[in-house]
């Protein structure tokens, strides 16, 4: 679509009969939204639809007559999706501006070769002559009378203690970060302050990076506010589009909005892809109201956060020690899989596991890798199944394993997070490869041991030859238990 800046307003040409001399919105000088009328009688759809987003004309099911009678009153902003800074492109969604990242492509909308972002292209195309619509009027109403609270666990004094720091940190509308050890129960010291916040009318949004975190955590939230209306927003979801005034999110579903968070929740901070890519912390940040508050949790914090505010919780809720790994070497598992054998290490410790009727999660360092193995595990057990990012039935194969239909999982590293599951087991094939880092070995022991009923397991990194993130790992597992049991933090 083209514009043209008449009087100070916005012309659309599909609107218009004159010929002005239309061009692409990222071409003009946009003015200053009109003033908004209070007379005006908005359509409370498109008000509920809009409010706290950022949307493309596309991601819109209303007319664009509608749209352009509520810019004219007030209630609708329509901005560029991209903008001039000197001589460089700035994406007003994603904040991209590195000109690596923009492509360019002949537009049959505005009639010329046109720049659009490649950097956030999964979530719909912004390019010069696209507008993000902002909704400018009321916020529409979505809180509860009063707010049920479904929960009638302990905590442990860290715990007790980290709650109380996040309750006074949404209070204040502060940031925190918490670094809690694996299993520390991190969701339960969320409950407090998600409730006051909920209680006071304000919007929470608790994201992730990870799709299997928000749907492990959306069963067991809506279980705690029985009476809230909580959403989750991931890829495939049926509920991207609809308002809540609690929601779950991975941080990419937050190009989406814009100043819409009172309390803004990051769990998992550490891990792929937010801990290397900035346009996410950009959509965090800009999801967010300027007053609102920021906690951040995490078992495996980066430098970045050396300077947030921080409260550490040292030992799981149960208080019984993180499982250490052991290093198990294996030879040279590749040319055994490429010859369709197993090494005979762990061929020996999944038949043992399979004996004692034990479930364990196998991470692999690539898909290839892991459907090179899956046959030969079949072989010892026909119910042994895989999963990976792309599985069309990962949440499925994850709820077997959960209910113990399934023995055993092969995975990549999509499950290093995010699942609870008691009396596992786990084991890296292949714990050298470059894939498996200090963090991420770190999150696969966290796994195990995570139920008070079953704190203990095996965790066994099978290798040709020890990595130094390896023994990383091993250190911080071993440091992290030693400082617990000084503190009086173990039983």
């Amino acid at each position: 679509m083209r514009y043209y800046v008449k009087n100070q307003l916005l012309i659309l040409e599909p609107l218009s009969k004159h010929p002005y001399p239309y061009q692409s919105i990222a071409s003009l000088s946009i003015p200053s939204p009109p003033i908004l009328n209070p007379t005006f009688t908005f359509n409370a759809s498109l008000q509920k639809y809009l409010f706290g987003k950022q949307l493309l004309l596309d991601e819109l099911p209303f007319p664009l007559e509608l749209l352009y009678q509520h810019y004219l009153e007030g209630y609708v902003q329509w901005e560029p999706g991209l903008i001039k800074k000197g001589n460089f492109l700035r994406c007003r969604r994603c904040g991209n501006q590195d000109d690596t990242l923009f492509g360019e492509f002949q537009c049959f909308r505005c009639h010329h070769s046109c720049k659009y972002c490649r950097k956030c292209i999964m979530m719909g195309r912004v390019s010069a002559c696209s507008a993000l619509l902002l909704w400018r009027g009321n916020a529409p109403t979505m809180s509860v009378s009063q707010v049920e609270f479904n929960w009638n666990g302990t905590l442990s004094q860290g715990q007790e203690e980290a709650s109380k720091q996040i309750v006074e940190t949404i209070k204040l509308g502060r940031q925190l970060l918490v670094w809690a050890v694996c299993g520390a129960g991190k969701t339960e010291i969320l409950f407090e302050g998600i409730r006051q916040a909920l209680s006071n009318n304000r919007k929470v949004c608790l994201a992730s990076p990870r799709t299997d975190v928000i749907l492990e955590l959306l069963p067991r939230l809506r279980q705690v506010f029985p009476n809230v209306n909580i959403i989750g927003l991931y890829g495939g979801s049926e509920e991207i589009f609809q308002q809540s005034q609690f929601i779950l999110a991975t941080t990419h579903q937050l190009f989406r909005f814009y100043q819409a968070f009172d309390v803004m929740i990051i769990d998992e901070v550490d891990a792929f892809p937010f801990s290397y890519d900035e346009s996410l912390h950009f959509a965090v940040e800009k999801a967010k109201k300027r007053i609102g508050s920021s906690v951040y949790l995490t078992a495996t914090p980066t430098r970045r956060w050396k300077k947030t505010p921080t409260f550490k919780i040292l030992a799981r809720y149960h208080g019984h020690p993180l499982p250490q790994p052991t290093f198990h070497w294996c030879g040279n598992w590749k040319k055994l899989l490429t010859k369709r054998k197993l090494p005979p290490s762990i061929q020996s410790w999944i038949t043992e596991l399979l004996q004692k009727e034990k479930q364990a999660l196998l991470f692999f360092p690539s898909v290839s890798v892991m459907n090179q193995a899956l046959p030969l595990f079949q072989k010892l057990h026909k119910k042994i199944a895989s999963v990976h990012a792309t599985d069309s039935q990962r949440k499925e194969k994850v709820s077997k394993l959960r209910n113990g239909e399934i023995p055993i999982l092969l995975t990549t590293t999509i499950l290093e997070r995010g699942v609870t599951i008691s009396n596992l087991n786990v084991a890296v094939i292949g714990a050298e490869q470059t894939i498996f880092t200090e963090s991420a070995l770190i999150q696969i022991a966290g796994r195990v041991g995570r139920d008070a009923s079953s704190p203990t397991g095996d965790v066994i990194f099978f290798h040709n030859g020890k990595s130094r993130e390896m023994e990383k790992a091993l250190i911080h597992i071993v440091t992290i238990n030693r400082q617990a049991r000084k503190s009086g933090a173990l039983t």
